[in-house]
């Protein structure tokens, strides 16, 4: 099949051994990102497949009507950024394995790296000693400090063992399904979601992003939270209801660490989350690692090699296929 890879942004898929897995394909890799679905239909008119970095770029009915050719579409994971009732209607298959039992420890660790940095001033101390001074000022401890695990899932409990094991206490809050889970492991959650705010010196989001998620998190969860806590977001934006977090922190009171922005790739130079002193910024790196592009991708061109062979897997609009 003629295959095109998009938003491959370095070109790190060539160079990982799951790559060997499309050998019998015709493969093209863009390494740029193509947001103007005539554009990106010009380059990828003979694509029979599109195999997607995520959520880099957006699948449109528009983009899809352009694409006489395509037949299959493969990525990882849930799929907010793509129509599947437009995939359905052009009879596009639309494969991706939800991956549900299996952690995600490069987000686990990306989430532990945020917290830590920010309450060690790492970006500051770094900005100072290249400038040719010396320390930028005095950090905090996260021995004996309380972590709010938002979501009970496989990345919440992966963060949960790492903040225990250099002494931070944490506590939960989820759906009433997910305390109850937390519960029965015998973990502590919290008694009321207002106390669970309030009383977490770090509040860290897990969450899958769904319509019933989707601003989850309200303007008044952000107002229980005690002064100089610090949120941190590495699942996605749309959990925080929109524009309550800039407002929650150009009033100076809380920190946050966010991965996850409305608009990505985010180059909006004076958006309040790049140019405020209380947020570290980062573009979406939770996932970014060689080796979970490794396992992602194994999975991904096993879809295509499954669909190649008449025998697709993970399939979620099933209707589609006609062997």
């Amino acid at each position: 099949m003629n295959v095109h890879i998009l938003d491959d942004w370095f070109d790190t898929l060539r160079g990982l051994p799951c790559f060997a897995k499309l050998a019998a394909h015709d493969v093209t890799v863009w390494t740029d990102h193509e947001p103007d679905p005539i554009r990106l239909a010009a380059r990828t008119q003979d694509a029979e497949c599109l195999v997607l970095f995520r959520e880099r770029t957006k699948i449109t009915r528009d983009l899809l009507e352009r694409l006489p050719n395509l037949r299959l579409i493969s990525q990882r994971s849930v799929c907010p950024h793509i129509d599947v009732p437009a995939c359905t209607d052009t009879g596009v298959l639309l494969s991706s394995n939800m991956h549900r039992d299996t952690p995600s420890y490069a987000a686990a660790e990306m989430t532990l790296a945020l917290i830590l940095a920010s309450y060690r001033q790492i970006p500051e101390q770094v900005v100072s000693i290249r400038n040719g001074d010396w320390q930028a000022g005095v950090g905090r401890t996260l021995r004996r400090r309380t972590l709010g695990l938002y979501g009970y899932g496989r990345i919440a409990r992966a963060v949960a063992g790492y903040a225990e094991a250099i002494g931070v206490q944490v506590q939960w809050w989820a759906s009433e399904a997910g305390r109850a889970r937390a519960k029965a492991d015998g973990q502590h959650v919290a008694e009321s979601r207002k106390a669970f705010f309030a009383g977490s010196d770090i509040v860290s989001l897990h969450v899958r992003l769904k319509p019933e998620t989707r601003r989850l998190i309200t303007g008044q969860d952000l107002a229980q939270m005690a002064p100089r806590s610090l949120l941190v977001n590495t699942s996605r934006a749309g959990l925080i209801e929109t524009g309550a977090l800039e407002v929650e922190i150009a009033r100076g009171r809380i920190y946050a660490a966010v991965d996850v922005f409305e608009q990505e790739p985010l180059t909006e130079t004076d958006h309040p989350l790049l140019t405020h002193p209380n947020v570290l910024p980062t573009p979406h790196l939770g996932y970014v690692t060689e080796d979970e592009f490794d396992l992602q991708f194994n999975d991904i061109f096993d879809q295509v090699n499954a669909y190649d062979t008449g025998k697709p897997i993970h399939m979620i609009n099933p209707e589609v296929w006609r062997p």
